[in-house]
């Protein structure tokens, strides 16, 4: 990972904004899936960190718009566009959606799976293409992106890092 910027970490169900000098980091994307939109030419970026697929799913009305595909990658394409980015010129990174656990076929327990299904979703309806993945598996992962190479790098429980 990145040591020498100064690093903004978003939390579980969290969002958050970097702009470079800085990179942007979260940790524990089991069947979480970390969702990065990014401006190249204004070296910007926010990430969102997904915990469920959908929205619906909350029992109360107040809801943490992070933590759901369907309402966090649209608040966070609202507040970069409070930073003066046009959507048009988003990109989308995504990683995570690890399948943690087997349990045979529940659709329930396949959270990872629907997660990343959830994320591509919102994407494409947002006309925000993904430019590269890190999806699916049985392990955990931490990214942190830097909004000035645009690269995504991402280190995977026992299986070392690897850039995209």
């Amino acid at each position: 990972m990145l040591n020498t910027k100064t690093v903004v970490r978003v939390g579980i169900a969290d969002m958050n904004i970097a702009k470079t000098p800085q990179t942007i980091r979260t940790s524990g994307l089991g069947s979480c899936v970390g969702v990065v939109l990014y401006d190249k030419t204004k070296q910007i970026a926010g990430m969102v960190h997904v915990m469920l697929p959908d929205s619906q799913l909350g029992k109360s009305t107040k809801i943490n718009a992070a933590k759901f595909a369907d309402t966090g990658i649209y608040a966070m394409m609202e507040m970069l566009k409070a930073k003066g980015v046009r959507p048009f010129s988003l990109k989308a990174k995504i990683a995570g959606g690890a399948q943690m656990f087997q349990f045979g076929s529940n659709d329930t327990i396949r959270i990872g799976p629907r997660n990343v299904e959830a994320v591509k979703a919102e994407l494409k309806r947002l006309s925000i293409p993904i430019v590269s993945e890190d999806t699916g598996g049985s392990s955990g992962r931490t990214i942190e992106f830097d909004p000035e190479t645009c690269i995504l790098h991402i280190r995977t429980v026992n299986a070392g890092t690897q850039e995209i």
